[in-house]
């Protein structure tokens, strides 16, 4: 018993470090905005304790259900191109004989970019007139386009700053991945006259399937709390097209001085992610079992 016992003091004493950090930094803040959601707060005056008028005032605001529809556009959009798009990255870079690394350094490079950076660079790209995008279509005798000033274009122009920003840590991950199948599945599946699209499908998809499943669940849980690119790119329009939930919540708390609508909506997102991220380890379990 005293073994035992000094074995997990030891234990913990080495994880103790950790512990503390995650209590200050990512415990107790989320306990303290579930405590501020029912709380009139503004964080001049003492707060008062409301119960669920600050969840009414946001259902009765027009831009919550916005807010979660454009999310979940640009989610659903996200998942499109920057889910399949390393994927598919990463098997053409595994297939290269020569210049690897050169072009592992190209892909990785706008992650290495701040986001705001990034964020700027793809404005001016996209700005109507003087724009780099705008100015090669109209050398080429095409017509311009209002990339991020027509509603119909803005969202599907945020997912693409958004993926190019981010593919290259889920490209270098897949690429690990696949560099872990057995080359003789590859020769298994050659011998018995399956060509590319047949060898990815029932050999790589399956051997990488748990990294997929991971990189999915983390990009929906990313994509889901989409903020920089619609707050530095577009302000939310045009038409409120493109006003997400943390835009939505970043206006309650610093525009309106409402800190406790805006909890309650950060609440509310902790617990439709959290939602999500259950049914779907317990969707995937059932899939393995």
């Amino acid at each position: 018993m005293r073994r035992r016992v000094a074995e997990n003091l030891t234990a913990y004493g080495f994880l103790s470090a950790a512990l503390i950090c995650f209590a200050v930094f990512s415990w107790y803040p989320i306990a303290r905005g579930a405590v501020l959601g029912f709380q009139q707060v503004d964080f001049v005056s003492d707060p008062t304790w409301v119960g669920w008028e600050n969840f009414e005032r946001l259902f009765a605001d027009p831009l919550f259900a916005t807010a979660w529809r454009n999310t979940l556009l640009f989610t659903a959009l996200a998942l499109v191109f920057g889910f399949v798009v390393p994927f598919l990255l990463a098997v053409v870079l595994n297939e290269l004989r020569h210049f690897k690394a050169y072009f592992r350094l190209i892909v990785y490079l706008p992650v290495m970019l701040p986001p705001v950076v990034a964020a700027l660079i793809w404005k001016w790209l996209y700005d109507p007139g003087p724009g780099l995008l705008n100015s090669v279509l109209r050398g080429l005798g095409l017509e311009g386009a209002a990339w991020l000033d027509s509603a119909d274009t803005s969202m599907l122009s945020l997912v693409v700053v958004a993926t190019w920003a981010n593919l290259g840590t889920a490209t270098l991950i897949y690429l690990a991945a696949l560099q872990g199948i057995p080359g003789d599945l590859y020769e298994a599946a050659e011998l018995d006259g399956a060509g590319v699209l047949r060898r990815l499908w029932h050999v790589t998809v399956p051997q990488t399937r748990f990294v997929l499943l991971v990189l999915m669940l983390l990009q929906v849980v990313a994509t889901m709390q989409v903020f920089t690119e619609p707050y530095v790119m577009t302000g939310g329009g045009p038409e409120d097209s493109t006003v997400t939930v943390l835009l939505l919540l970043y206006r309650y708390a610093f525009y309106y001085n409402d800190f406790g609508t805006a909890s309650a909506l950060s609440l509310l997102l902790l617990l439709v992610l959290g939602a999500f991220t259950a049914l779907y380890l317990r969707v995937t379990r059932k899939a393995d079992a």
